[in-house]
This record gives C-alpha cells, sequence and structure tokens, in this order.
C-alpha cells in the first residue's frame, strides 16, 4: 500500500492560487473593515514602541562610551520602561480584538460552508462521505481562524523589522548591506519549503477526514456491529485508518520541523559577518559603539519574523490548506441545474416524462429514451427487481438528480424551469427508511409545515387507527423520540413520516416503502395513513406491501428500465406476465390467501 493510499482528493477539490486564496480570505474579512483598522494601528503603535527599544539601548551605550551624566542614562531607562508598557498595552488591544475578530469571521464562514452543504444536490451526499463534510466545517474552519491569528502576530514583527529597517538606513548605510546579506537566501528557501509543506498538510487534513468519517460510520452502526459480533473488526478497521492518520502526521512534523534549524543556521554566517564588519568599521572610527551595538541588537529583530514564520509554518500552511479545502466544498458545482426561476402555482400533479435519458455513470445508462404519463390525482405503484430504474424515477420527480437527454414536465411545465425551493415545497417524501430528528413527534410532524396548529394535527392523527397508535406513545404527541427516531418502533417511525405528510398536504406524494416486517395492526394503520394521503395527491410509490400495490389506480411493471407492463393488479395477475411472477416472489406470502393456506398446512 502506497504511503498516502486512501487520501486521494474528493473529486470537489481543487487547488486555488495563493492569491486566490487571499482574495477569498480578504471577502471574508471585508465586513470587519473597522475591527481590522484597529488591528492595523495596534500594529504600527506596537510595531513602534518594539523598534523604539533597540534604538533606546544604543543610546544608552552611547552614553556609557563617552561617559554620559547619569541624568540622561535614567530618561532611557524611564524610556524604556515607557515602550514597554506602551507595547504591553496595544498588543494586549490588539489580540483581543483580533480574537473577536477572527471568530466573527469563523462563525460567518462555517454558516456559509453549512449553508453551501445544506444547498447540495442529494447526489453530491450520496456520493461524498458526510464524515469528511463535517471535518470541513467544523475542524478545517477552526484551522483557518487559528492561522489568521498567527499571521495576525507575525505581520506585527514584520512591521517593526520594517520601522527599524527604515531608522538603521538613516543611521548607518555601511553596515545595512551586512545585515541584508543572507536574506536572499532565507526566502528562497522558504519559497521551495512552501509547496512542500502544502503537500504534506493536505494530506495531514484528508487522513484526519478519513478518521472523523470512519468514527461515524462506526458510531451509526454499532447495533448492526454489536448484533453481529464485530466490535473487534470495527476497532480494526479504525485502527488501521488512525494509524494512517499518525504516520501521515509523523511525516508532515518530520518535514515542517527542518524549516527552524536550516534558517538558524542560515542566521549564524549573518551575525559573524555583521559582528566582524562592525568591529572593523568601530576600531577605525567610522561608526559608534552604539551604532554597531543596534545593528548586532537589530539582527534579532529581523530574523525573529523570519524564525517565527518557520516556527508557525505548519498552522500557516494548515490554514491555507484548510481554507482551501473548506472553499472547496462552498465551489462544488451543481450537478442539477435550472434553467429558469419561475413561479410554481398550485400544482395539480400532472407527470410527464418524454423521451428520458439519465444515467449515473456515463457508461451504465438506468433509463433510456424512456416515456411515462401520470395523471393529475392518479396512484401509480412501481415493481420491479432490485435496480430496474424504480428509485431512479422518484429521484428525478424530486429533482435531486439531473437527466442527461428529454424532458420531464410537471403540469406540462419543464421541470427544469421551476424555482426548486417553490417547486418542494409542493412535495411530500417518504424514504424507505424513516428518518426522525431528535426532539417530540409533534416537532417531526410540524417539520414541513411549522405553523400547523396543535388541535389539526391532532385531529389528523387520531383519524388514523382511531388514534390508538397515539395510546401506545408513552407521551402522545409529545414523546421524545431520541437520536433518528430509536425510541419509536419501525412502524410508528413510519406513521410519523406519513403524518408529516399529511400535515404538509402535498400535491404531490413520492413514497419509497419500508421492506421491514410490522405487525398487521400497524400495517393496517399505515395503510389508513396512506388512504388520506392518496385521496388528495398524486402518488408515485415504490410499492413493497401488497396492500399498498392493490390500492394503486396503475402499476407499472419496470425491468431494466423498461416498462414491461402495466395495469391494475387484477388484470396483470391475470395476464401472468413478469407481474405474476413478482407477485408470487415479493407479494404473495402476504396474502389473506396465503397466510390461511400455511396456517391450515401447519394444522395438518
Amino acid at each position: 500500500m502506497g504511503f498516502f493510499e486512501g487520501l486521494e482528493a474528493e473529486a470537489y477539490d481543487r487547488t486555488y492560487r495563493d492569491r486566490d486564496l487571499v482574495r477569498r480570505m480578504a471577502a471574508a474579512f471585508r465586513p470587519k473593515a473597522r475591527a481590522l483598522g484597529v488591528i492595523l494601528l495596534c500594529n504600527l503603535f506596537g510595531a513602534a514602541a518594539g523598534a523604539g527599544v533597540p534604538l533606546l539601548l544604543a543610546r544608552g551605550v552611547d552614553l556609557i562610551a563617552s561617559a554620559g551624566p547619569a541624568s540622561r542614562l535614567e530618561l532611557v531607562a524611564a524610556g524604556l520602561f515607557a515602550l514597554g508598557a506602551t507595547n504591553w498595552g496595544v498588543n494586549w488591544v490588539r489580540r483581543r480584538v483580533t480574537a473577536r475578530t477572527v471568530a466573527d469571521v469563523m462563525l460567518t464562514l462555517r454558516a456559509q460552508a453549512f449553508a453551501a452543504t445544506a444547498e447540495h444536490d442529494l447526489s453530491f451526499h450520496d456520493e461524498y462521505s458526510s464524515g469528511k463534510i463535517v471535518s470541513r466545517i467544523t475542524s478545517d474552519t477552526e484551522d483557518f481562524a487559528n492561522s489568521v491569528v498567527i499571521v495576525a502576530d507575525l505581520l506585527s514583527q514584520f512591521v517593526q523589522a520594517g520601522i527599524l529597517f527604515t531608522v538603521l538606513a538613516t543611521i548607518e548605510i555601511r553596515l545595512l548591506p551586512w545585515l541584508l546579506v543572507t536574506l536572499p537566501v532565507v526566502f528562497a528557501f522558504s519559497y521551495v519549503f512552501r509547496q512542500m509543506a502544502r503537500k504534506v498538510t493536505r494530506a495531514g487534513y484528508r487522513a484526519m477526514a478519513n478518521v472523523n468519517a470512519l468514527i461515524k460510520e462506526a458510531i451509526s452502526g454499532i447495533a448492526v456491529a454489536k448484533n453481529f459480533r464485530q466490535e473487534e473488526a470495527v476497532f480494526a478497521k479504525f485502527e488501521t485508518v488512525n494509524l494512517q492518520s499518525y504516520r501521515i502526521n509523523v511525516r508532515r512534523g518530520f518535514a515542517l520541523a527542518l524549516v527552524f534549524p536550516v534558517l538558524n543556521a542560515l542566521a549564524g554566517p549573518g551575525t559573524a559577518l555583521l559582528v566582524y564588519r562592525g568591529a572593523i568599521d568601530v576600531a577605525a572610527g567610522l561608526i559608534t559603539y552604539g551604532a554597531w551595538y543596534l545593528f548586532i541588537n537589530s539582527l534579532e529583530y529581523f530574523w525573529d519574523p523570519m524564525l517565527s514564520l518557520s516556527s508557525y509554518w505548519a498552522q500557516i500552511q494548515g490554514g491555507l490548506s484548510a481554507a482551501e479545502r473548506v472553499f472547496a466544498l462552498m465551489d462544488a458545482p451543481s450537478a442539477v441545474r435550472q434553467i429558469e426561476q419561475r413561479e410554481v402555482p398550485r400544482l395539480r400533479g400532472e407527470i410527464r416524462f418524454e423521451h428520458l435519458g439519465f444515467h449515473y455513470k456515463p457508461d451504465e445508462p438506468i433509463l433510456e429514451n424512456f416515456d411515462l404519463h401520470i395523471r393529475a390525482g392518479e396512484t401509480l405503484a412501481l415493481v420491479g427487481h432490485t435496480g430496474a430504474g424504480k428509485s431512479s424515477i422518484a429521484k428525478l420527480v424530486t429533482r435531486f438528480y439531473e437527466f442527461q437527454s428529454g424532458r420531464l414536465l410537471i403540469d406540462g411545465m419543464d421541470i427544469r424551469t421551476l424555482d426548486l425551493h417553490a417547486y418542494r415545497r409542493q412535495l411530500g417524501i417518504v424514504p424507505q427508511t424513516p428518518f426522525l430528528f431528535s426532539g417530540t413527534v409533534v416537532d417531526n410532524i410540524r417539520y414541513a409545515r411549522p405553523s400547523a396548529p396543535m388541535d389539526e394535527i391532532e385531529s389528523l392523527a387520531r383519524r388514523i387507527g382511531e388514534g390508538e397508535w397515539l395510546e401506545s406513545l408513552p407521551e402522545g404527541l409529545q414523546t421524545e423520540v431520541g437520536e433518528l427516531g430509536a425510541r419509536l418502533s419501525m412502524g410508528q417511525r413510519q406513521l410519523v413520516s406519513l403524518m408529516r405528510v399529511l400535515v404538509q398536504k402535498p400535491a404531490i406524494f413520492i413514497l419509497d416503502e419500508a421492506t421491514a416486517n410490522i405487525d398487521p395492526f400497524t400495517e393496517s394503520q399505515i395503510q389508513e395513513a396512506l388512504e388520506l394521503i392518496l385521496a388528495e395527491t398524486t402518488a408515485v410509490m415504490i410499492a413493497h406491501r401488497l396492500s399498498t400495490v392493490r390500492a394503486a389506480d396503475r402499476i407499472i411493471v419496470l425491468r431494466e428500465g423498461v416498462i414491461l407492463e402495466e395495469g391494475d393488479h387484477a388484470s396483470l395477475l391475470q395476464r401472468g406476465g413478469h407481474y405474476a411472477e413478482l407477485y408470487n416472489t415479493y407479494f404473495r406470502h402476504q396474502s389473506l390467501e396465503y397466510v390461511e393456506q400455511a396456517r391450515w398446512a401447519a394444522g395438518t
């Protein structure tokens, strides 16, 4: 296995140029212009105070060398105290304002990243790991914020070095070239190192994203793992990914650790040259002791930003890589493309597929030249083996995926011209595995229509099985469902999901019926809820229950994206075709006649 195996970039990742990243970061900080102005002023005052320290010290050295009056030395000491206090004060203000500003920007950036993720097509979430996406929204935004704080600190040091350089140029020009002789070498080394640091830093973030994704998957599926006694296998898989992350980050640490000693080594010859040349000029009477001391002392002020930059290079490159990953998540292109944003009136629910072609992968067509007309108010059941195209039809109606050719019309309007938010507000969708959010039963029922009054919800709930399903809930509609609805049975979750659609009152209902077995009493309640919905909507149902198939106005029998048969349950059975085969395979055991025969056979 390669060292970077499994650390490939996501398909939507991109490499941004540094100036593009800086431009995006600047745009993020633009609303904080006033705070940035305060930070800039603090940087200038702090840098000026810091640069004043070696200047005063050099003046003190000259006073000592010339045996100047003690009063002047006292003034130098007082000046050093005042500069130190000023430096401390402005740095305190700068750090406080910086912390608040960066926190505000991180809050906004995290919200933007989450909003962009929520807006991405369902195909995006089907393709990419949710754990890795979470890592970008949380960890990467925080690392970006930390790097900005570091850059603000380094900027203060660079400003201080710049002020000191200007002063030194006016005091003594002879030693200035010796002060700067090694800087080009340092900049060249930093430039070369930047590419290597960015590469290993990206790999480190991807490795950590893999760890987060595996943890999320393992915790979500822990019940399955325990059922099959696979805790050790889950841990072994985690240990492999975690060890890979460890190795990547150790290698990253080794690479970044080279910077400080290399730059420190480069500083040695520079200091030696300055000491030697300065001593010669002092001996020749060309410069004063104070000027020589000032240049030697100032060397630290020039090298400190460079050494600090090397020390924090990992965090800075981490911040750039984190920003790159967050911006890539936000900039991921949409697969579903609308050509207009037309207002959507109350829909009748007529659906028409015209010569439609659709695939997930170019070389694996799902639907080819597909035609289907679903009348307004009709209940259509889709049946067929796995891979027949049933779920694809539902996903296209909900506009979660993009078709590649043909047309899909809703009430005669091209679905690509409709405002998606307005269109989806008129869709009621129940997936095969009902999903409930943490909260109460009524919170979940109100999810699509938060303004629904309590008396309306209770009235609708009591129309299903005369409200007996509510009696089975410990606190009725106020029962807490737990994470993912874990405190409710599968049947109860299905009923809550159907109630959510009932309260929503959609024009088009999409049902991917659950395959889980439930007791006959709960099934009859689910069927009652379905009948209430079907009475007022156009329905497209991927059917797994005989009762649902029988309730359909029309059944479409699919195989590999092709309609083989259509009609109602009785007529299709009578034909003895593919539907009859499916009935005997999937539905017959659910019929009352089959149950009675099984009981009779067991009795004999």
